[in-house]
């Protein structure tokens, strides 16, 4: 009878340590990270993409990526050298305007932009709750964008809200989509944003 006792005592004492454990794991979050499947396009017009956070005021935050073409150009000889949004209208508009990227340096746009990656394969990109200076941000509302032009005019951003006082999970994401590209629509999918 004392066995049994101390068995039961054991086992409820299991128990109710699980889920205090599992709560744990599920504590409160430290990062956000996007991550998305990226194909390489043929031609030019596409393979251009953005990742930023804004607040629930809609003023921008941060800048986790941007692509090289978008705030470098392409330089050609005999010609002066343009940012790629100057050239191209269509290149991640949204990432541009919310950046206010005419106002940065070259110095500034250099800290995030990354180029285009050459193969496909997953892409991640993580935020440690910073702004562009690197100090933390105040608790609260936040919305993360992936903003990828397709080719030319299409142009598909996804988003999702969250806060940092969040516990570990996924975002939920919506989409939108400006024009319809069929031959071009595979260049970003399985688009997730989590907080870690």
């Amino acid at each position: 009878m004392r066995l049994k006792s101390l068995f039961i005592a054991m086992l409820t004492t299991i128990l109710v340590a699980v889920p205090s454990m599992a709560q744990t794991k599920k504590g409160k979050a430290k990062t956000l990270e996007v991550s998305f499947n990226y194909q390489k396009q043929a031609g030019p017009g596409s393979n251009q993409y953005a990742i930023w956070i804004e607040n629930d005021k809609g003023e921008f935050i941060k800048t986790l990526f941007v692509t090289a073409y978008t705030t470098k150009g392409r330089t050609r000889p005999g010609q002066e050298p343009k940012r790629g949004y100057v050239v191209r209208p269509t290149c991640v508009p949204a990432w541009v305007k919310a950046s206010k990227a005419s106002e940065q340096t070259d110095q500034q746009l250099d800290a995030v932009t990354g180029a285009t990656p050459q193969s496909g394969g997953i892409q991640t990109f993580t935020w440690d709750f910073t702004d562009q200076q690197g100090k933390a941000v105040p608790q609260g509302t936040y919305k993360v964008f992936v903003e990828a032009t397709l080719f030319f005019d299409s142009i598909i951003t996804y988003s999702g809200t969250f806060s940092t006082k969040d516990k570990k999970g996924d975002i939920t994401l919506t989409s939108s989509l400006t024009k319809e590209d069929e031959a071009h629509k595979g260049m970003v999918t399985d688009v997730k944003a989590a907080l870690k």
